[in-house]
């Protein structure tokens, strides 16, 4: 009888462990990869999702293959709160520990945005909305709001001069106050870099900006920015006017493309034809070079420029020589 239940206990045994291994067997064939072949797979994990339910959506998008599995895994690990929301990009060729690896780091698809030099406050909100990530009413007002610009760190009426034109990086989901802020935490930390020699200038933080926005929309030559900040810096300091078009097109309330004698005479705080001084603010937003440009201008007297029509302009000491070039260049290029 003792014989017997060894013998007993000892199959009894045998039978757990190959049941054991064959749960083991059946629990790593759950949780292993749903392809061979690497590929990419986009899945949206929505804000405040259960475990359940992104299982749910990882097994229909045929990136695990139990939602189940996954679950319990999960649960097991205890990492449920720091599965990250957002748009996935997945590999099924990967197990299911690793999906989960991959949900927590959160490799998430990244939408470029891409803001040129020069363009309005206004014009920026435009071109995010065309991306999706926010729409323009919402980012504009946010763009004049006093309160989200005093927390920014700056002391302005609008935002107009300070979204650096760079290329972003976002996911979506993002709110437009983070990618307005992205934008004013890139110009500040461009400015920091010549914040000193800013100070040696003798001109506000406010004032250089204003002046690099209108050198930004005189040329888009980077070697002739230098040289358009020094004329217009020679002509303050001589209590001349700076009479630049793109002024004067910023300070109507609408433009036809056809700027016109009425326009140069028509008296707005913008109008550098009638002001003898820097208009109230930014006209646009300058990139680093034409920051760079009035910070450290060209050490020539140039007090005049005229465009050549091919892109760049001559620059005159004189209005007699000025005189001369307009003709050269524009009188003559209307009647070709």
């Amino acid at each position: 009888m003792r014989r017997f239940l060894l013998w007993a206990g000892f199959l009894t045994l045998i039978l757990l462990l190959a049941v054991f291994i064959l749960a083991l067997q059946r629990v790593d064939l759950i949780l292993s990869p749903v392809s061979e072949q690497k590929k990419q797979v986009l899945v949206t994990i929505p804000k405040g999702a259960s475990p359940a339910v992104i299982g749910r959506q990882l097994e229909k998008a045929n990136v695990i293959r139990s939602a189940t599995a996954f679950r319990y895994l999960v649960a097991w690990k205890k990492v449920g709160p720091k599965l990250r929301a957002g748009e996935h990009i997945l590999d099924p060729s990967l197990n299911t520990t690793e999906i989960v690896e991959s949900l927590i780091r959160g490799r998430l698809k990244m939408y470029r945005l891409t803001i040129p030099e020069g363009l309005t406050m206004a014009q920026v909100a435009v071109i995010v909305s065309k991306t999706g990530l926010a729409d323009k009413e919402s980012l504009f007002a946010l763009f004049n709001d006093s309160g989200f610009i005093t927390s920014l760190g700056l002391d302005e009426k609008n935002l107009e001069g300070y979204l650096f034109p760079e290329t972003y990086y976002f996911t979506a989901g993002i709110s437009a106050r983070d990618i307005a802020q992205a934008m004013v935490n890139r110009f500040l930390k461009v400015w920091s870099r010549y914040e000193a020699s800013a100070q040696a200038a003798g001109m506000t933080r406010h004032e250089i900006v204003t002046l690099a926005s209108i050198v930004e929309k005189e040329t888009g030559d980077d070697s002739e920015r230098p040289l358009i900040a020094a004329v217009f810096l020679n002509r303050l300091k001589q209590g001349m006017r700076l009479q630049s078009d793109p002024t004067v097109i910023y300070g109507l309330e609408s433009f036809n493309g056809n700027l016109t004698r009425k326009h140069l005479e028509t008296l707005t705080p913008y109008n550098t034809y009638q002001i003898k001084a820097l208009p109230p603010g930014p006209i646009a937003n300058p990139g680093e070079a034409s920051l760079k440009a009035v910070i450290e201008p060209a050490k020539v007297n140039y007090l005049y420029f005229v465009s050549k029509n091919d892109g760049t302009h001559h620059f005159s000491r004189t209005l007699t020589e000025h005189s001369r070039a307009v003709n050269q260049y524009q009188r003559r290029g209307r009647r070709q």
